[in-house]
């Protein structure tokens, strides 16, 4: 990850710096239907039909659905530290410029009622032949493209040496992420039997050029010659369907993590939007712990995290994407991996619950965030505490009335209980 400082580029080693993305809803502020204005959103700071916008310390963008709005840090930011707060006063503002247009933001990675053959729009406007070549090739009217909100995590790399260890840590870490932070168990007004149905709609999003999202768990390649080979294997899968090239870029690939050499940055994809700022930076600055852990060779080898096959990792996403915080972890060797040798089976939710006490115990500045992470460890990821709150076989109108209260969380910065009156 590169910046600027004095006008001269500054590469980033290793958790010098972190880019952090999170995407909100846009919906009607009675219905909850979505609402597509997301250009008139920017239009209203920006002047103009820009895809992104600069708001201080966080910048505001869209990405192909048009009720979806970015907001991100503007460059790395070395320190999480305040970024939440910075996040919240963002929505805030977003909210009150919504207002007046009878609409807010709602958080979650899926809007639980959204019918994406009728309701989505694509942005139109500069950069458009992009979305329209995806949706031209893969047909975006579904929930694969049209309905997923995320998490983007950007840690920085300054060598082809600190790349390979820092790609082989993140794909160890990803089979844990949809334990910690599932947030859509709810798509069609159902519960269709996955914790995280975004990232079950994502995986197979783009089917008809398999190798764009392969295993979604990256192959072991830990060099950028590897990488760029990779790259070139997709390009030339989807070379007869985009003979321009016009997706021909590193962010074609659709895996859990990509590498971002015009940023010397590594991208995680994967994690499902939280229900307020301060949630998901909490995620975040867990997430970022661990892989750093892991990167210091805290539990195991460089070399041993190399050697996982991505076959072997994509089945303990399959289990944590299904059931989330309660999917059984029966690996013996994957548990070692992360310091818990001779352990018996465990959850996911009991292993993020070791890891978190683990890394508090040694990075006090984690401990900023116990409040968040509690809840999580406590009271289960937000997939289990919606379900929880909804009951079994929701009508519309409890799903409604569950939504319109994450609404609410967002609006005012609070993590979401199962119960009232928690």
């Amino acid at each position: 990850m590169t910046t600027k400082e004095n006008t001269k580029p500054v590469v980033l080693r290793l958790f010098e710096g972190h880019g952090i993305e999170l995407e909100y809803m846009i919906v009607d502020r009675d219905s909850l239907a979505v609402a597509s204005m997301a250009d008139e959103l920017l239009k209203l700071v920006g002047g103009g039909y820009e895809m992104e916008v600069e708001h201080g310390a966080v910048s505001w963008s869209n990405e192909l659905a048009l009720h979806v709005i970015e907001i991100k840090t503007n460059g790395p930011r070395r320190s999480l530290t305040g970024l939440d707060a910075d996040f919240q006063a963002n929505v805030e503002r977003i909210n009150e410029l919504l207002k007046p247009l009878n609409a807010c933001l709602m958080p979650t990675a899926m809007h639980p009622l959204m019918d994406p053959e009728t309701d989505l729009r694509l942005w139109p406007h500069d950069n458009d032949i992009i979305y329209s070549t995806f949706d031209r090739i893969f047909n975006c009217r579904g929930h694969g493209w049209a309905n997923l909100q995320s998490t983007h995590i950007n840690l920085p790399f300054s060598s082809d040496e600190e790349f390979g260890r820092l790609h082989a840590a993140i794909r160890l870490v990803l089979p844990l992420l949809p334990g910690f932070a599932a947030s859509s168990p709810i798509a069609d007004g159902k519960h269709g039997g996955f914790m995280d149905k975004r990232l079950d709609c994502y995986r197979s999003n783009a089917r008809r050029v398999p190798s764009v999202a392969g295993m979604v768990i990256p192959e072991r390649v830990f060099t950028p010659g590897a990488y760029e080979a990779m790259l070139q294997g997709i390009y030339r899968d989807i070379a007869p369907l985009d003979p321009e090239g016009i997706l021909a870029h590193e962010w074609l690939n659709s895996r859990g993590c990509i590498a971002r050499f015009d940023r010397m940055a590594i991208e995680i994809r994967i994690l499902d939007i939280q229900e307020c700022p301060r949630a998901d930076v909490a995620v975040v600055a867990a997430v970022v712990e661990v892989v750093r852990a892991l990167v210091d060779q805290t539990w195991c080898s460089t070399e041993q995290q190399m050697l996982w096959d991505e076959r072997e990792l994509a089945q303990i996403l399959d289990g944590a994407i299904r059931f989330g915080d309660e999917s059984l972890i029966d690996n013996a060797e994957f548990l070692a991996a992360f310091g818990l040798t001779g352990s018996q089976p465990m959850k996911l939710g009991a292993l993020w619950a070791h890891l978190i006490a683990d890394r508090s115990a040694v990075v006090p500045s984690l401990k900023e965030w116990s409040e968040p992470l509690q809840v999580i460890v406590e009271q289960g990821c937000l997939s289990r505490r919606i379900l929880r709150a909804l009951g079994p076989d929701p009508s519309r109108e409890q799903i409604e009335a569950v939504y319109r209260r994450l609404t609410v969380c967002l609006a005012e910065g609070k993590s979401f209980h199962a119960s009232q009156t928690d």
